[in-house]
């Protein structure tokens, strides 16, 4: 029990650890801190309220909302008793009986706000109501019809837009848990999965990829998160994919490629982390958007090949399979890039692949309708 404990233990540190050293978690989101900014640059933030309403969590934009609403009913609501009393309309000013009052029934900070609450929220019980007595409340209602119509524009704009915000499409847009090298078409590739969970389509898809790691130049300066383009590609090309179904990219790994130099004693080892971006238009909204995850080198598997999850049923509809989503079954593979070009018969490297125990692997005699994206 002690020993499950500790493994358990180890597995979550260790899990906390690469999650910390990630640039981008595998859920999108950029793991980076801005330190030392000037003071007077975060007015810059105040500058473009609209961009800063819209990004900021989802608690303050309640916050905000309730907190400009009931502000500006209690502000008014002190401009009616600030009227009311120069007017010697209030209780305690004992107003005489044929007095008129510059709104109706209103004798008190109490009845001062109640009336500010329903002229802004043009609620109008009846009980209270402005008169031609005073110039001066005439203008204040019209002040405030005003300012209650853009707080109510503003803050509806706003809520639309967090709700509509395209990152929220890209929720629905899911990528394998790992990547997979092995043999496609006489070269050796790296393959990831995507899906789009939604049966609308993303219009004009483009997929890239970027290599981060840490590089020495030749006069022994450092750059901390060098980036190298990676290609992906399906069989019909990168751009404007037909993202109907599950598709699965790959990049050939040629003399060009990073990863040329890297073999299977030494992927895990690395230190570098894989960047993947998917840019596209939502066919509902016209909205663009960016989907993008991330692979460190113990997420990707050498010697390993994706299940198929597309099938057809005997009625002509096609199927897809997620449970096999991100499920593999290993494939023979060379152990490195460079004796898969240049040594002839060394590519029956290994049939088990290289084992990566968190992962499933299926027995593709189970899915004997499963047919090749």
């Amino acid at each position: 029990m002690f020993g499950w404990l500790q493994k358990q233990i180890q597995e979550h540190l260790a899990e906390r650890r690469i999650r910390r050293s990630r640039l981008v978690t595998k859920d999108g989101r950029c793991n980076i801190e801005f330190g030392n900014i000037k003071y007077r640059n975060h007015f810059v933030f105040l500058a473009d309220v609209w961009t800063t309403f819209v990004e900021i969590r989802w608690r303050f934009v309640l916050f905000f909302f309730i907190a400009s609403f009931t502000l500006s009913w209690f502000i008014f609501g002190l401009l009616w008793f600030w009227i009311a009393r120069g007017n010697g309309d209030l209780a305690w000013q004992q107003p005489s009986t044929n007095h008129t009052p510059c709104v109706a029934n209103v004798d008190g900070i109490t009845t001062s706000f109640l009336y500010s609450l329903e002229t802004q929220t043009t609620i109008g019980y009846g009980g209270r109501a402005i008169t031609a007595e005073c110039p001066v409340a005439v203008a204040v209602i019209i002040v405030q019809s005003l300012m209650g119509a853009i707080i109510n524009c503003f803050m509806c704009g706003v809520i639309l837009a967090k709700i509509s915000l395209p990152k929220k499409r890209a929720k629905t847009i899911s990528f394998s848990d790992m990547a997979v090298i092995c043999p496609k078409k006489g070269s050796l590739c790296l393959f990831i999965r995507l899906a789009n969970l939604r049966k609308t389509l993303m219009i004009g898809s483009q997929i890239y990829g970027k290599m981060l790691k840490t590089t020495i130049t030749p006069e022994g300066e450092t750059i901390i998160m060098d980036q190298v383009n990676i290609d992906f590609t399906v069989d019909a090309g990168k751009d404007n994919l037909f993202f109907v179904c599950p598709l699965t990219l790959y990049h050939v790994i040629d003399k060009s490629s990073p990863f040329f130099e890297m073999a299977v004693e030494n992927l895990h080892k690395q230190e570098f982390e894989l960047v993947v971006f998917l840019d596209g238009t939502a066919e509902s909204t016209s909205s663009s958007c960016q989907v993008r995850t991330s692979f460190i080198p113990q997420e990707i598997m050498w010697g390993y090949k994706f299940l198929p999850i597309i099938s057809r049923s005997k009625e002509g509809k096609y199927k897809v399979d997620f449970s096999n989503f991100s499920k593999v079954m290993p494939v023979a593979t060379a152990h490195c890039a460079y004796c898969f070009h240049n040594i002839k018969g060394h590519h029956l490297h290994s049939m088990q692949g290289d084992d990566n125990p968190g992962f499933e692997v299926i027995d593709m005699e189970q899915y004997p309708n499963m047919t090749k994206m």
